[in-house]
């Protein structure tokens, strides 16, 4: 078949599927799917918000009349079998992170305005979950009604944990081949060929909040987890509420005799992506300094938050700044605060180039943490990932998106981390459009009213589609 008549029949059949898409988007999205350890047990590891998705998921796959797996609750996979047992695979996800504040629709659902889809999910990343199965599901009526197989097996593997240590793929792994190759559609187009390694850590101060004699502050809470730039931030402290001047940003509100609950906004967003925001917990920190609402002791702790989480996000701050050519430069962002029985513990998150190493990073941020009477420790580490751009299998699909946009099709080096970084040949592609001017009541992913266009959405599967068609002729 030649490409142009390929093309024709994928235009069709986006138009034939795509209410029956947005309708199993919706089904998944409707489902909080947030990694639960309370929850977790015997084959639902990740706990049962995730492991319902992982089981809607499937069904969703054996209605299309894929050959659907689970692997005791890890992770998923939907199989068209081909004429050899060597994959081709997809990989998304159905776990989400936290909705987090500011929603001004419902996040476990799917809301459609003006030809956008928005919910916790829609964009990171159930709705390219449901994406890779209708590009299966295509070649599966194509081979019903030839009778001849692709040459490679497509596999669309269901992920479950991917926004938190991506426990489920390491499973995997352990216990599966790999494919010869992968990409994931949870990313940006034209194509992710690189990853910057990724570093997470936390502080823990010493007891000097709470109950403690002169502690100016009962509580600090902010963030919902350490990958994320928390839009707001709040503290409780010991002073009346209309002690305490107005700034923009900043609200006030009494919590009881000589009691205040300080509220401070700034911008959330991705961790990999710190540019245009504001952190919280740094416009906080910077007003509490301000006004002396702290314990000397308290003040150490809040000079340390302005370092992390005001004074730069590319490390400079902090003493790890670190860039090169490949990757380009460190950035490293103040995730989440907490009070635990009287100290404060705050994460780090640092995505990193090869020209710096996870060693230096934490032995740089042990010493700041010394400085300001702080321990750290760090809780994981992701070494940064690259494939080649000039490879077959990429210059496939950047060609391809080429095609279908006119746009220029170089591959790029993000500081997200995805599930292509785990394999080793493999690369994120797509869907989201970067370049898209988007209206201002649409979020990002991980942040408030998530949302991406439709027509972002049908095009993406269109060229996943057509892709998959071509890597199939490859000799892989």
């Amino acid at each position: 078949m030649s490409d142009e008549k390929l093309e024709q029949e994928v235009d069709a059949y986006v138009d034939e599927i795509w209410e029956d898409a947005v309708e199993d988007i919706r089904t998944l999205v409707k489902i909080r799917s947030v990694r639960d350890p309370k929850t977790a047990g015997p084959g639902m590891p990740w706990g049962k918000g995730s492991h319902d998705a992982l089981m809607v998921a499937l069904g969703i796959a054996r209605r299309l009349g894929l050959d659907a797996h689970e692997c005791e609750g890890y992770i998923g996979y939907a199989d068209l079998p081909g004429a050899s047992d060597r994959q081709i695979a997809t990989i998304a996800h159905t776990d989400v992170v936290p909705e987090g504040l500011g929603w001004t629709v419902d996040p476990f659902d799917v809301t459609r305005r003006e030809g956008y889809l928005i919910g916790r999910g829609v964009l990171d990343d159930k709705g390219p979950f449901v994406l890779s199965l209708y590009v299966a599901h295509f070649f599966k009526r194509k081979v019903d009604k030839t009778g001849s197989p692709l040459p490679y097996t497509l596999r669309c593997l269901v992920g479950n944990e991917e926004e938190c240590e991506m426990g489920d793929l390491k499973w995997y792994l352990a216990h599966y081949d790999e494919p010869a190759f992968a990409f994931t559609p949870d990313a940006d187009f034209p194509l992710i060929c690189g990853e910057k390694g990724v570093f997470h850590g936390h502080f823990t101060s010493e007891v000097i909040a709470g109950d403690v004699p002169g502690s100016r502050i009962v509580e600090l809470d902010a963030g919902t987890v350490a990958n994320a730039i928390p839009g707001q931030a709040t503290a409780l402290v010991r002073v009346a509420a209309d002690e305490l001047p107005a700034e923009d940003g900043i609200d006030i509100e009494p919590a009881g005799e000589g009691l205040a609950r300080v509220v401070a906004h700034g911008v959330g967003g991705h961790a990999s992506l710190p540019a245009g925001t504001v952190n919280a917990i740094g416009v906080l920190a910077d007003y509490l300094l301000a006004n002396d609402v702290c314990s000397e002791r308290e003040r150490a702790f809040l000079s340390f938050e302005h370092l992390l989480c005001a004074a730069s996000t590319d490390g400079s701050s902090v003493g790890i700044a670190s860039a090169d050519e490949k990757f380009g430069p460190l950035t490293c962002i103040g995730g989440t605060v907490r009070t635990e029985g009287g100290r404060f513990v705050q994460t780090v998150d640092s995505r990193y180039p090869a020209s710096t190493t996870d060693e230096e990073i934490a032995c740089a941020l042990a010493t700041l943490g010394e400085e300001h009477g702080l321990t750290f420790d760090a809780d994981g580490v992701k070494v940064p990932f690259y494939i080649e751009p000039t490879s077959p299998e990429i210059r496939c699909l950047l060609d391809t998106y080429h095609e279908y946009t006119g746009r220029p099709a170089e591959a790029m080096v993000i500081g997200g981390g995805t599930y292509a970084r785990n394999f080793s040949r493999a690369c994120a592609f797509g869907p989201n459009d970067p370049e898209a001017e988007l209206p201002e009541w649409v979020g990002p992913e991980h942040g408030p009213d998530e949302g991406i266009a439709e027509e972002t959405l049908r095009r993406a599967l269109k060229i996943y589609i057509v892709s998959i068609a071509r890597l199939m002729r490859l000799e892989l």
